[in-house]
Formats: C-alpha cells, sequence, structure tokens
C-alpha cells in the first residue's frame, strides 16, 4: 500500500524514522522502518532522506508499506480447557484466563484462544477468515474475563458490526495505584506510541478514546477497586488512561510499577473483564453475561484490606 502524508505542526521537527514508524501499523517494528528508508524506500518531498533526517511542517513523506506478515499456516485446535459461559449453535461466551494470548501471532503459534476454540467448534474456522476464526474482539494477554466469539460467518457479520457501531456494552473491573476519584471520565485520544509500538500514548490527534468510571472501594491511600466502562476500543485503552490520570493498574509492567506492587501479591495488571452485552447474532435477543472476579485479584483485594485495617 502506497503512503503519502504531509507533516503537520506537531511533528515539525521528529525524525524521519519516528513519524514513519507512528505512521505504520504495529506489526511493522522501528528496526523494519530504518531499514527500508536505508534502501531509499521513503521520500520526503520526492526525495530519498536518512532515518535522523528532521521534518518541517508541509514536508510530503511518501513510502510504499511492505506487506503484512502471514500466519505460515492456519492455527490448528488443541485440547486447551475452555471455561465456557453460555453456547448455542451462532455463539459461544467464554471466560479467558489471565495469561492467554486470543490468537496466535508470528512468535506464538499454539497455546491460544482460538487454538482452544477451533478443538471445540466444529466449522468455526470459515467464521471471519483462518488466521483469527471467530473473533470478533479481543483482551490483552494478561487480561482476564468474559469475550464473545462467532461460530458462524454471519455471527462473525453481525457482531463485528455491533462492536464497530458501539452497541456493545462492556465493564471491566480493576485496581489501580493511589486513591483514584470517586467517579469520573478520561476523554483522551490515543495513538501508537512513536518509539515502543508495543505501547498506546495520549495524543491530541489519535483517536477518540472515552473511559467513564467509578470507585468500589478505596483502600486506604495505597489501591483503589474501580468498576470501568468503555464507550470506545482502542488498544489499551483503560491502562493508558488510567495512567494518565496519575492512577496506573496494579501489576501493569508496560504502564505501571509493576515491582513495586509485587508487595500486594500482584502477579499480572490487575484489569478483568466484567461483563459483556450485545444483541444476538441471529434471534436478535439482548444478552448479557458476567464473569466473576478471578481468584488471584481477589487474592490481592484482601491483601490490600489486611493493608488499610493495619
Amino acid at each position: 500500500m502506497h503512503v503519502k502524508l504531509t507533516v503537520s505542526n506537531r511533528e515539525q521537527g521528529w525524525r524521519l524514522d519516528q513519524y514513519v514508524t507512528e505512521k505504520s501499523p504495529p506489526w511493522l517494528s522501528r528496526s523494519q522502518v530504518k531499514r527500508i528508508i536505508n534502501e531509499g524506500k521513503v521520500q520526503v518531498n520526492e526525495t530519498p532522506r536518512k532515518p535522523g533526517h528532521r521534518l518541517k511542517t508541509g514536508d510530503v513523506i511518501s513510502f510504499t508499506l511492505p506487506a503484512a506478515p502471514r500466519v505460515e499456516k492456519p492455527p490448528e485446535g488443541e485440547e486447551i480447557p475452555l471455561s465456557i459461559l453460555y453456547e448455542d449453535d451462532d455463539i459461544i461466551v467464554v471466560d479467558k484466563p489471565a495469561g492467554m494470548i486470543v490468537h496466535p501471532v508470528p512468535r506464538r503459534q499454539s497455546g491460544t484462544l482460538v487454538n482452544a476454540l477451533l478443538a471445540h467448534c466444529d466449522g468455526l474456522q470459515e467464521a471471519g477468515g483462518t488466521e483469527r476464526p471467530g473473533i470478533v474482539h479481543r483482551l490483552d494477554k494478561e487480561t482476564s474475563g468474559v469475550m464473545v466469539v462467532a461460530k458462524t460467518t454471519t455471527a462473525h457479520i453481525s457482531l463485528s458490526r455491533q462492536f464497530k457501531s458501539r452497541e456493545v456494552g462492556k465493564s471491566y473491573f480493576a485496581i489501580v495505584r493511589g486513591k483514584a476519584p470517586a467517579n469520573g471520565e478520561i476523554d483522551v485520544p490515543l495513538a501508537r506510541h512513536p518509539v515502543s509500538r508495543l505501547k498506546m500514548k495520549p495524543d491530541p490527534s489519535g483517536k477518540p478514546a472515552l473511559t467513564i468510571f467509578s470507585r468500589v472501594c478505596a483502600y486506604s491511600d495505597a489501591a483503589s477497586a474501580m468498576l470501568v466502562c468503555t464507550e470506545t476500543g482502542r488498544t489499551h485503552q483503560i491502562r493508558v488512561h488510567f495512567k494518565y490520570l496519575g492512577f496506573p493498574l496494579l501489576g501493569d509492567q508496560l504502564y505501571g510499577r509493576a515491582r513495586q506492587d509485587e508487595v500486594f501479591s500482584v502477579r499480572r495488571q490487575m484489569l478483568h473483564a466484567l461483563s459483556i452485552a450485545f444483541a444476538h447474532p441471529v434471534s436478535k435477543k439482548k444478552m448479557r453475561f458476567v464473569s466473576r472476579i478471578p481468584h488471584d485479584m481477589a487474592r490481592v483485594l484482601l491483601n490490600l484490606s489486611d493493608l488499610a485495617r493495619s
């Protein structure tokens, strides 16, 4: 795909490799960007430049994105236990454990939720393509909780449309560092981090992102249990928004202070997809499913309670 972009005032002074990295899809690393720049495949005002070239407002950047890496072969079914909350001929609702990746990626081809689903559901391979069959939304690897998966093409189309039009209701339970406000909302656009491709960052020119929250309990000034709803579904939205607010999630290795949180027996980011609500793709019946708070989060809450009483 050929890309032609104009440098904005905000991007004045950026390095060329930083600019191209931010404008590229997440699977294209900064080292890959540097390589295509050094090969003369990126032009500034129709002239090839070096990765460290500083940009000016109004510069026209043109380059061709390489094709996205494809999984060498379709994922295969694996007999991995599933916690199933509901299932019929069209959908399956599961309780994803923390530590499980939703679908195969180039560096991890097995042990994912998709591998487990393929073994459990006949014909799932036809629902939404061969690389991510059935998947209409995702949770981060270390986030636990409820997910809905399409078992047919019809269900995949319907659920994908509901997610895109923001008709799906989602709520989360989170434990954050510090005494967070009793309630509020975080309306801050998010964009891919220009240097670390694993991260997102607040950015006025990014995609709109709205998070609404209320505090369930405060454990002295150490931490707060939060009920969170997202009006949008941006990558790492809750994690980045609470970091922006000054209350990062306990155990978040990417945006928080995970090592300091180990004192509370935290072993992963304290985020759980609590509930999901949507219209059944065939019957159109309104459905809502709830996932109970997992044992590891409950243990952390007990430790925080003990700390607050001491």
